[in-house]
């Protein structure tokens, strides 16, 4: 078996103490794996990814980063250590330039090491490269989740958390995104994927961890989930019914 980079230990987390998302939660992503989380809306999917990144301190369990316990280490401390997160939604500084949003994310690093590691992002996304000096908030949807999944990039992360990657994007840029994702699993990344196209990203992912009311309910090789005939009720809810069918 894969060794165990990210490990969650009945771990419950929420936003306020009479609101718990994560009740329980245990799981675990592996060394060059995709792992992709799916469940129906509410099951905590991206509680998860907020909670190892340091965005949310658990209540009880154990967090653990490589066999380090995690538990309240800052987003900052997380980065340091190797782990990015690229969040739903746009993340970005809209009022300034391509260029500068990417000089803003590789700003810990050496200097000597900035430009070749922004060369190195453009390389993977020519698009961005074409864009490099208008001003980020003039960019499409597809481009600017391009700019951020390669900000992310930057610090060649061990571990990438990314939540909901395709939205805005066309299906071409969608496969790019997941090509790109399956590569870097295969150089040795970690990534924990939250993602709402299941079928297309079962396609690259190599588990697949479904989660219900906070808790795992399932985890299969994502090549053999991407072939249930039940994958949509799994996707919804309701996995009780489809281990009993």
């Amino acid at each position: 078996m894969a060794d165990r980079i990210i490990e969650f230990e009945n771990v419950v987390a929420g936003y306020s103490p009479s609101l718990t998302i994560l009740n329980g939660t245990t799981l675990d992503a592996r060394k060059g794996e995709i792992t992709l989380l799916i469940g129906p809306n509410g099951a905590g999917k991206s509680t998860v990814l907020k909670t190892l990144f340091g965005i949310l301190v658990p209540r009880a369990g154990e967090v653990r980063l490589e066999g380090q316990r995690i538990n309240g280490f800052s987003p900052r401390r997380l980065l340091a250590q190797g782990m990015a997160f690229v969040p739903q939604g746009r993340n970005l500084f809209g009022s300034l330039s391509v260029r500068h949003n990417l000089e803003l994310g590789a700003i810990t690093l050496p200097r000597n090491d900035r430009d070749p590691r922004i060369e190195e992002v453009l390389s993977r996304f020519p698009r961005i490269r074409e864009r490099i000096d208008n001003q980020a908030s003039t960019m499409s949807g597809g481009e600017q989740k391009q700019l951020e999944i390669g900000r992310a990039l930057l610090l060649r992360p061990r571990v990438l958390l990314i939540d909901e990657p395709s939205i805005g994007l066309s299906p071409k840029l969608v496969q790019d995104v997941m090509t790109l994702l399956r590569q870097l699993a295969d150089g040795g990344t970690t990534i924990l994927m939250v993602e709402q196209n299941v079928r297309t990203a079962l396609k690259y992912a190599n588990r697949a961890l479904v989660l219900e009311m906070g808790r795992l309910a399932l985890d299969r090789p994502a090549s053999e989930l991407l072939g249930d005939p039940d994958l949509n009720r799994l996707f919804l809810g309701g996995h009780a019914k489809v281990a009993t069918a």
